[in-house]
């Protein structure tokens, strides 16, 4: 498998002198796939946009774009893109969007299509050349065919959001963002007025047993995307439920769990291209991973496993 980061950042875009080397766009990554022509897309942030135009001026010559999008979760962030991906515009492209939904009465089309209606845009859903199927998924496993097989697991976020487990030929690539370790939800201080020794201690078993599904499902990969907005003290200061996750906490995961490279990804808005360079110097050194690799992914990154 060959992974190309075409956005890296979270929350917003941030394009600018200050963030030239890492990049400013949000999610998206492309994942192709050696010996066939199948290329798969990772969410539909604004990095998107350039990467449809390289579909458009690429692969187009060899046949009509037909492709798989998984889609993380639906904020804002993670779909604002698609309605800026040039395929959808030309006529035979055929498209299938995966992806999880937290509201009953919102489709995944409902959603991401949403954003097309003049309201927002000046284009609408029902107007576009692309024949596209939304497809409402869950945790479970599914075979993708060419022998590329996909599991997903239900990630902490404060909307339902999916990691990717993409397997073939023996190797193995995971993406585990937007999330942050599972907690007990229950006092643990006895002095507490609310504090129930018994809720205590379901309520630490329950999130011990999140976090080991999760470590599991991620053990063991080639290469693995994971969160990495916050350092460890801003999370603790102030960052507890939004949803994200320490670099600390990613490279400490990542060492326990036989991952062979890490890409510290979705950064916060705020992180100039100075600031990743401190903390590429701080957390990424050879000497202190032991047998991970781990550095901070960049816009235009190609990595091959």
């Amino acid at each position: 498998m060959k992974i190309k980061f075409w956005g890296v950042r979270g929350s917003i875009p941030c394009p600018g002198p200050n963030t030239q080397k890492y990049g400013g766009n949000t999610a998206c990554i492309e994942v192709r796939f050696n010996n066939n022509d199948r290329y798969i897309i990772i969410d539909a942030g604004s990095g998107i946009r350039e990467f449809g135009n390289y579909l458009v001026s690429h692969d187009i010559k060899k046949g009509p774009i037909n492709t798989d999008i998984l889609i993380t979760h639906t904020h804002w962030d993670h779909i604002m893109g698609f309605p800026f991906f040039a395929p959808i515009y030309i006529p035979n492209t055929k498209l299938k969007i995966y992806g999880p939904v937290s509201f009953e009465n919102d489709t995944l089309k409902d959603i991401i299509g949403g954003q097309l209606t003049y309201r927002y845009f000046p284009v609408r859903h029902a107007e576009l050349s692309a024949k596209i199927e939304y497809i409402d998924i869950k945790e479970g496993q599914f075979d993708l065919g060419d022998g590329i097989k996909l599991s997903t697991t239900y990630l902490n976020h404060p909307v339902l959001c999916l990691g990717y487990r993409l397997e073939f030929q023996n190797k193995v690539f995971c993406t585990a963002y937007d999330t942050e370790p599972f907690k007990n939800l229950f006092s643990t201080d006895p002095n507490d007025p609310y504090y129930d020794e018994i809720m205590a201690q379901e309520g630490e078993k329950a999130a011990r047993d999140e976090n080991n599904r999760v470590d599991k499902f991620l053990e063991g990969s080639d290469l693995l995307v994971y969160d990495a907005q916050y350092t460890q003290e801003e999370y603790e200061a102030a960052k507890i439920g939004w949803g994200h996750t320490s670099i600390e906490y990613a490279i400490k995961f990542s060492k326990l769990s036989g991952v062979k490279r890490l890409a510290l990804f979705h950064h916060d808005p705020m992180r100039t291209d100075a600031h990743l360079d401190e903390l590429t110097a701080k957390y990424c050194n050879p000497r202190n991973t032991i047998n991970t690799e781990v550095f901070f992914a960049r816009e235009g990154m190609e990595i091959e496993i």
